[in-house]
C-alpha cells in the first residue's frame, strides 16, 4: 500500500514539460525531408497509380480506360516473362552477394597488414558508374577477345560467347551486379560485427563452444540487424536493376536478361504506350512492397538492437 502510495506521488509529481513553439521547432528540422518524400516519392506513386488508368501515348490526350491496363497484363505473357526473369536475376544475386559481403567482412575484421586498404579496395566498384562497370565488363566477356575466355583458353577450355548466349546472359549480368555490390554491403556486415561485444564471443568460447558454434549461435543471431537492412536494401535494388542489362545486352538474348525495369522503359519510350508502362510500374511497386513487408515480418521477430 505504501509503495503505490509512493508511486502515485510520484507520478504526481511528474509533469510533462512544454515549451512555446518547440512544436515549430520539430518541423523545420523534419521539414526537409518530408517535402522530399512527399515530392519525389508519395506524388510519383500517385500521378503513376492514376495514369494506369489511363491510355496515353505521349502525343495525344490521356483517354480513360479503367481497368484496361490491368486486364491486358493478366494475358501479357511477355510481362510475366520479364517479371520471371527479373525473379532469377535476384535469386541469383541476392544469397551470393550477402554470403560473400558477410565472408568478406569476417576476413577484414581481423587484425591483417593492410587491412585498411583492402576495406577500401573492395568498395571501388561501388563508387564507380554503373554503365561504365557495363561496358568494362563487355569488353571482359568478350568471346574472342575477352579476358574470361583468354584465360579458360590457356587451360584448354573454350568459353562461351556469354553476352549473346541465352545460357549465360543473365548469369553474366548478374554476376556484374555482385561484384559492383559485394563491397559495399561488406562495409555495413563489418560495422555490425565491430558492434557485438567481445565480451560475448569470450564467453562463448570460455563454455567450449567450437568457431563454427561461436557463429552460428552468437555472431550471425546478434546481425540480424544488419542482415534486414542489408537484404531489403539489395532486394529493391536488384528488383529495379536497369542500367547494367540496358549497357550490356539489351535486354537479349532473345529477352533472356528483360527484366521488368527493362520492359517498363521498352514500353514506355519505345512503344509510347505510357498508361501501360505505369501499369507495370505499379506491379513492380506491389511486388517490391509485399515481399520487403515478408522480410519485415520475417526478421521482425528476430531482430533485436540491445546488447546490454
Amino acid at each position: 500500500m505504501t509503495s503505490h502510495v509512493a508511486r502515485t506521488s510520484l507520478v504526481a509529481d511528474v509533469k510533462p514539460v512544454r515549451r512555446r513553439g518547440s512544436g515549430w521547432h520539430a518541423y523545420l528540422f523534419v521539414g526537409p525531408s518530408l517535402f522530399g518524400v512527399i515530392a519525389f516519392l508519395l506524388l510519383p506513386m500517385l500521378i503513376v497509380l492514376v495514369l494506369s488508368l489511363f491510355d496515353w501515348e505521349l502525343l495525344s490526350s490521356p483517354e480513360f480506360v479503367g481497368l484496361d491496363n490491368y486486364r491486358r497484363l493478366a494475358g501479357d505473357g511477355q510481362a510475366w516473362h520479364s517479371l520471371g526473369v527479373t525473379v532469377a536475376y535476384v535469386l541469383l544475386c541476392i544469397p551470393l552477394q550477402t554470403v560473400l559481403a558477410l565472408a568478406l567482412a569476417m576476413l577484414l575484421n581481423q587484425r591483417i597488414k593492410g587491412v585498411r586498404f583492402y576495406r577500401s579496395l573492395f568498395v571501388v566498384p561501388w563508387m564507380a558508374t554503373p554503365i561504365v562497370l557495363a561496358l568494362i565488363w563487355s569488353w571482359i566477356f568478350d568471346p574472342r577477345e575477352g579476358a574470361i575466355n583468354s584465360a579458360l583458353a590457356l587451360v584448354g577450355v573454350t568459353g562461351p560467347d556469354w553476352l549473346s548466349d541465352p545460357t549465360w546472359a543473365l548469369p553474366a549480368v548478374a554476376l556484374v551486379s555482385i561484384w559492383q555490390y559485394t563491397g559495399y554491403n561488406m562495409l555495413f556486415f563489418l560495422a555490425g560485427l565491430q558492434g557485438i561485444p567481445k565480451e560475448l564471443h569470450d564467453a562463448a568460447e570460455t563454455d567450449g563452444a567450437s568457431p563454427a558454434q561461436r557463429f552460428w549461435r552468437v555472431t550471425l543471431p546478434l546481425l540480424n540487424p544488419t542482415m534486414f537492412f542489408v537484404s531489403v536494401t539489395n532486394l529493391i535494388g536488384a528488383f529495379q536493376v536497369f542500367d547494367t542489362v540496358f549497357a550490356m545486352t539489351d535486354g537479349g538474348p532473345s529477352h533472356t536478361t528483360e527484366v521488368l525495369n527493362f520492359r517498363i522503359y521498352q514500353t514506355a519510350f519505345k512503344e509510347f504506350d505510357f498508361g501501360y508502362a505505369a501499369t507495370l510500374s505499379t506491379l513492380l511497386f506491389l511486388i517490391i512492397f509485399l515481399v520487403t513487408m515478408a522480410q519485415v515480418r520475417f526478421f521482425g521477430k528476430r531482430t533485436t538492437y540491445d546488447l546490454s
